[in-house]
């Protein structure tokens, strides 16, 4: 069983002390449990070998997929691929930042990788930040955590710019209209980044204009003159670029192939955020202890977990027993794509029945560790819980 501590005060008062108070909204604290997991140092020193380990699995496989032209199988729309080899090929296209989820790692159980979010990964605030304010508000050493998820994306940030260097670091943070938390997630971005010595603006997605000769713009409200920025991060998920959106993935593919923009996250993350390259994982480090065994169809004999391609939030997962019937499932909007089918592992329990699951920040290295808590699936319903390290 988890070891828990629960904590008296919320973060909010050192939230406002240290200028953060516009983290404050409901989207933000409204599901920040007062408990904290408690993990030793040799808990919090494996999951972040875990996550070094695993993102160099990851990029065996990504070549894997790319050199065998796998790309039909892991769901990637057709007309993202030329984009994707664009940015896998060109060491200045840097993966920013994505986000591991492991069972275990706790509670004497083995860490085992459940998904990569390598794309568009949230819980950037209350991992990098509100957890830090939760220990600090209470008198406790703030130092005692795995979190350095804010001074890494510094560093990244840094990283970028120098990698970029023929580029001036002007940086537009876009989201799609409606999404608050969406958007409190970016304001984290955005600070980092300014620190790294970016100028950054924000504009929703559809105030954005694209130009293959000229690059990105956003239209500046105050002058009504148009603004070039020469990075842009969007919190839109490739797939749905791809999709839903197939004359914007022509115009990211020719201004990435002009060399008139850096987009992050860069399009090969879409490689790593289908559920299908878990399968490519195994197939690849058969035995492999981080990794439980996935398949195209349920495996005969063990209970299972049927993942669709690209869901989020639990969507359309289903808990299947050892015969391959649904025991537990989720609604959502994805039941249309294809699924894989990995070995089902259960989560760390506490006494009250919620379940852990541990989520691993990775920017250039693991730095960052939080929990969401809830049921069975981990669902949008899910809570966070920040952790200590004693």
């Amino acid at each position: 069983m988890p070891k828990i501590k629960t904590l008296p005060l919320s973060p909010e008062s050192q939230l406002r002390q240290v200028g953060w108070d516009w983290m404050l909204g409901t989207d933000t604290l409204s599901y920040l449990t007062h408990d904290l997991v408690v993990v030793s140092e040799a808990e919090a020193q494996a999951y972040y070998d875990a996550a070094n380990d695993l993102y160099e699995l990851f990029i065996d496989a990504g070549q894997a997929v790319i050199d065998q032209d796998r790309f039909a199988e892991l769901g990637i729309p057709d007309n993202l691929k030329e984009l994707i080899r664009l940015s896998w090929d060109d060491d200045r296209h840097l993966h920013l930042y994505g986000r591991f989820d492991f069972a275990g790692g706790i509670d004497g159980k083995p860490i085992k990788l459940i998904e990569f979010n390598a794309d568009t990964a949230t819980c950037i605030p209350e991992t990098g930040i509100v957890q830090w304010a939760h220990l600090k508000a209470n008198g406790l050493d703030e130092a005692s955590q795995f979190n350095t998820l804010y001074e890494s994306l510094v560093e990244n940030f840094q990283l970028l710019r120098n990698l970029n260097s023929d580029l001036t670091p002007t940086l537009l943070i876009s989201t799609l209209q409606g999404f608050p938390e969406d958007e409190t997630n970016v304001q984290v971005l955005g600070e980092a980044a300014k620190e790294a010595g970016f100028d950054v603006e924000y504009a929703y997605v559809e105030d954005v204009e694209f130009s293959p000769s000229e690059g990105i713009f956003r239209q500046n409200a105050q002058n009504g003159n148009f603004e070039r920025f020469d990075f842009w991060f969007k919190l839109v998920p490739w797939e749905f670029i791809g999709w839903e959106e197939p004359d914007l993935a022509d115009l990211l593919t020719q201004i990435v192939r002009n060399r008139k923009a850096v987009i992050i996250n860069p399009a090969y993350t879409l490689l790593f955020q289908s559920k299908a390259i878990l399968k490519v994982l195994w197939e690849r480090n058969p035995g492999h202890p981080l990794l439980l065994p996935t398949y195209n169809t349920p495996p005969a004999g063990i209970p299972s977990v049927a993942k669709v391609m690209f869901g989020r939030e639990g969507a359309n997962v289903e808990i299947l027993d050892k015969d391959g019937k649904p025991v537990t499932s989720a609604e959502g909007d994805y039941d249309d794509q294809p699924r894989v089918y990995q070995e089902y592992v259960a989560f760390p329990v506490d006494s009250a029945g919620n379940r852990y699951q541990a989520g691993v920040f990775f920017a250039g290295e693991g730095c960052g560790l939080g929990y969401r808590t809830g049921g069975e699936i981990l669902d949008n319903g899910a809570r966070f819980s920040g952790h200590i390290v004693e």
